[in-house]
């Protein structure tokens, strides 16, 4: 009896995938292309055919990844996978092009959902499901599951969360497939086509050129004698590439395909060199002088100067980025990195240095055309347009030049793959608009917080992430402060304190569970876990979410003090002294560790202690520097004691 499996060759399964990766990534940069004087554009394409067909596209990329992936580890595979797999493609086809068909006819009339068209959305939920379950795990796929059945059957639930009623197959249809503002192929997935591509494409041709290498060879010798050398790198490069891209999504994929190798071979997890990308790419966007264009906004919002903003955003985007460089500090010592003195890193060679150059040309070109307003996609592509030429400074491209083509195709995949997480992303959102429940939540609980600004303020940041999950930061944030924001004023809060406070918490909104979205990219990138990387990057960023709620009790934080208050140099240095005990006690207690491990109950103390030190209260302060330096003080003798008889033995 013949074998129920049969053997597949691996290599025109790779050529496969590298040829529809290729068309993938072509097509996407047409689309968002921008003309270059004479030449004319090729794009935008219409959305009501280009959207469909590219998720169809990286349907079929993904199974034929899966594929390869199956093939590396059994040599094999079951009929009856690639009959299902086939199927699912199949599927997916037919679904794309109902949403053309659907799309075409909403353009010049009203179209009215009936049940066949609710299976079709279905379909695609199923089809999303299934890949994205495949290629990121179990948590993602369950959530959009749950997502779904909210939405089917919110009118039956009690209380708060019973939703309006309403043709249920309408509802299904127009809001998972067929919306092109919400759902598997709408806001969210835009962004994907818009922003996202020509970075990753551009990450991908800066890794296959040499760039890439050359960067962690060069930093390895730079940094060896540092713990976590490389994890600093990644968190200046996007911390400062941040502030001006506006996108934490965008900063992940443009500097992590160089920054997360660089971490990981330092000898970090892959959850954790995801997370500290994700957390520094988010936090370019409180991070003067640009902010993302949210300082624009925001002065212009709140009627004070661009000066201004930039002063009151100043101490807590730089005690963010101090907790971050603390976080990879602990990590490195809990892991036992060393300074690595005995590391034996690849030679650098002169053409490493010049290799330096495109990843140096490419990037300026990017900071230099956002600056000047160009957007992210047509300043990423023009810095592919010179990176390409460049490329041949390394004698290897001008050897196999095919490494480009390569390279623009793998590019295509990461994207594929990307897409899949983002389409169960589009669930989740569309259920969340469709609702109306993350408003309703900031509404009626606004309501019961206006005898306590700690509950009010709780509800804001809770509201702001909930709005914020998948929604580009600055629109949630002028979403959430029209909504709490006079409740904030009401407690006396000075306007400005308000809208950082609302602001930081939509920049949190990307790195947070469940739709952390920078920390799926990061992940697509470090092939870790697309959760855990999200949990990772949560707590990585923990004083993001801890600062706001001590500017709101000490303006003087945000150096704006009370209205009718005078400024003292006294009390601003002594805010000072207090936060910057406070960041080492909160990252040492998330890490668990200091120069040893800390038990669950140090840690609980010191997290305590930090918390109290971020209050606003004189003598509780005083009293949490005593206990916190006293602390450190114990911990640093225990620690002595424990090296003491290892250092007898060794003399002996």
């Amino acid at each position: 009896m013949s074998s129920p499996f049969y053997p597949v060759k691996t290599m025109p399964i790779n050529t496969l995938l590298l040829l529809l990766g290729g068309l993938l990534a072509l097509a996407g940069l047409a689309n968002v292309m921008p003309g270059y004087g004479n030449l004319p554009r090729v794009g935008p394409f219409e959305i009501e055919w280009f959207r469909p067909t590219f998720f169809a596209l990286c349907v079929a990329i993904a199974v034929v990844f899966g594929w390869r992936e199956k093939l590396l580890t059994e040599e094999r595979l079951h009929p009856l996978r690639v009959i299902f797999d086939l199927a699912l493609v199949g599927i997916t086809l037919y679904c794309s092009y109902r949403y053309y068909v659907i799309a075409d006819l909403m353009m010049f009339s009203i179209v009215f959902f009936d049940n066949w068209d609710a299976i079709t959305a279905l379909a695609a939920v199923f089809v999303s499901t299934v890949i994205c379950w495949r290629l990121w795990g179990a948590p993602i796929a369950i959530i959009g599951l749950l997502a779904l059945t909210y939405l089917a059957t919110g009118h039956l639930w009690p209380g708060l969360m019973q939703t309006a009623g309403g043709n249920v197959p309408d509802k299904l249809a127009s809001n998972l497939w067929f919306g092109s503002d919400n759902g598997i192929l709408g806001s969210i997935f835009a962004v994907i086509l818009s922003t996202v591509l020509p970075f990753i494409i551009l990450g991908a041709v800066l890794d296959g050129c040499g760039a890439g290498s050359s960067m962690i060879r060069i930093s390895f010798r730079l940094m060896q004698r540092f713990r976590g050398g490389p994890a600093y790198a990644a968190i200046l490069a996007s911390g400062m590439f941040g502030t001006v891209s506006g996108s934490a999504v965008a900063n992940v994929v443009g500097t992590g395909v160089v920054t997360i190798p660089m971490i990981r071979k330092r000898g970090f997890s892959k959850n954790f060199a995801g997370g500290v990308e994700s957390s520094a790419s988010a936090g370019g966007q409180i991070l003067p002088p640009i902010m993302g264009a949210a300082a624009l906004v925001m002065a212009d919002y709140v009627g004070v100067s661009y000066l201004t903003v930039i002063l009151a955003v100043l101490i807590p985007a730089i005690a963010y980025y101090v907790s971050l460089f603390l976080g990879v500090y602990f990590e490195a010592r809990r892991l036992g990195i060393s300074m690595v003195e005995d590391e034996a890193p690849e030679q650098v060679q002169t053409q490493d240095w010049v290799n330096l150059l495109l990843i140096i040309a490419p990037l300026a070109i990017i900071v230099w055309l956002l600056v000047r307003g160009m957007s992210p996609a047509g300043a990423s592509i023009s810095a592919i347009f010179v990176l390409l030429p460049l490329s041949f400074l390394n004698p290897e491209m001008r050897q196999a030049p095919m490494r480009l083509l390569k390279a623009v195709a793998e590019g295509g995949v990461t994207v594929a793959r990307l897409s899949m997480a983002i389409a169960v992303v589009g669930i989740i959102v569309a259920t969340l608009a469709s609702t109306g429940i993350p408003t309703t939540f900031a509404v009626v609980l606004s309501g019961a917080s206006e005898y306590s600004l700690l509950a009010a303020l709780a509800i804001t940041a809770l509201g702001c992430i909930i709005l914020g999950m998948g929604m580009p930061t600055l629109p949630a944030y002028i979403a959430i402060i029209a909504v709490m924001g006079p409740t904030l004023q009401a407690f006396g809060m000075e306007l400005l304190t308000a809208h950082m406070f609302v602001f930081f918490f939509g920049v949190a909104s990307v790195i947070t569970p469940p739709v952390a979205i920078a920390a799926y990219a990061a992940a697509s990138i470090s092939g870790g876990k697309p959760m855990a990387t999200a949990i990772t990057s949560t707590r990585l960023s923990m004083v993001m979410f801890l600062i706001p709620f001590a500017f709101a009790y000490n303006p003087l934080m945000l150096t704006v003090a009370d209205a009718g208050a005078q400024f003292s140099l006294s009390a601003y240095l002594w805010m000072l002294a207090q936060l910057a005990l406070a960041l080492y006690l909160v990252t040492s207690a998330l890490a668990r560790f200091d120069r040893q491990q800390l038990s669950l109950a140090e840690s609980g103390l010191r997290f305590v202690l930090a918390i109290v030190l971020l209050s606003p209260y004189l003598a509780a302060s005083v009293l949490a520097v005593s206990l916190g330096i006293a602390l450190l003080g114990v911990h640093l003798w225990r620690h002595r004691a424990t090296l003491e008889p290892i250092a007898t033995l060794a003399t002996d």
